[in-house]
């Protein structure tokens, strides 16, 4: 029988707590560690006590498993995706789909080909401590729903929208200040910067790619010090890095 097909028919057990787990049901909340898994049974899983009480504030609770409650230490380290499992295990359903909506926040974070999960967690984080409200992820963007992503969250998966669409279409169709992290951008703490607008940040190892640099309205460069030393430094910072001062600076 088809993987997803099998375990389809367990996702309604999940809402009975159930004494002792089955072999199928700790195959099920694995599986949930590859997207194509998530896609097929709306489902994700987070863990440890704070990520999944925050995530309880905005998405539903299928089931909730607890070493020392309705399962035993290997029963968790058997679900869990982490070195260290942390006892507490949930799954939960993914919210339905919003990149068809119109509406976003005055500041839009936009990630271009951003592939790494922790990274993108982390931007996530920062966009939910800095008041933005939207990132518009390109389609090869890391899936938020990625374990690691919602562990490095910490819940703000619940405060922050993603869209998932054709970045080069969607920034070709706003009419707002689209903001681009270029290394021949002007220096960003002296260039003008706009109240409103979209942020564009680029994949960790290529940056913005060329399709959407052609739709930069105003490049910026976050400079690096000191200056008369800027050719022996690293060539770029971290994506995450990156965007936490990029926001910093336009909420200052």
């Amino acid at each position: 029988m088809h993987i997803c097909k099998f375990f389809a028919n367990f996702v309604a057990d999940f809402e009975d707590i159930m004494e002792k787990l089955t072999k199928s049901q700790i195959k099920l909340v694995k599986s949930l560690q590859q997207k194509k898994f998530r896609d097929e049974l709306g489902l994700f899983v987070a863990e440890g006590d704070k990520c999944v009480e925050e995530l309880r504030k905005s998405f539903e609770l299928v089931h909730l498993y607890r070493e020392g409650d309705n399962a035993s230490h290997t029963e968790i380290e058997q679900m869990s995706g982490l070195k260290t499992p942390q006892g507490v295990v949930g799954v939960f359903k993914k919210k339905s789909d919003c990149s068809k909506s119109s509406e976003y926040s005055d500041l839009t974070l936009a990630l271009d080909g951003i592939q790494d999960p922790g990274n993108l967690g982390t931007i996530i984080r920062t966009c939910d401590w800095f008041g933005v409200h939207d990132i518009v992820c390109s389609k090869d963007t890391a899936d938020c729903y990625n374990p690691k992503v919602v562990q490095a969250t910490m819940g703000a998966l619940c405060r922050v929208r993603i869209h998932y669409v054709d970045l080069k279409e969607w920034l070709a169709a706003q009419e707002c200040p689209i903001i681009g992290t270029l290394l021949e951008g002007g220096n960003m703490y002296e260039s003008p910067l706009p109240k409103t607008g979209i942020i564009v940040m680029g994949n960790e190892g290529n940056g913005i790619s060329q399709e959407v640099r052609k739709l930069i309205t105003h490049p910026i460069r976050i400079p690096s010090y000191p200056k008369e030393k800027a050719s022996d430094v690293i060539e770029s910072l971290n994506v995450a890095i990156a965007t936490a001062i990029v926001l910093a600076e336009f909420r200052r």
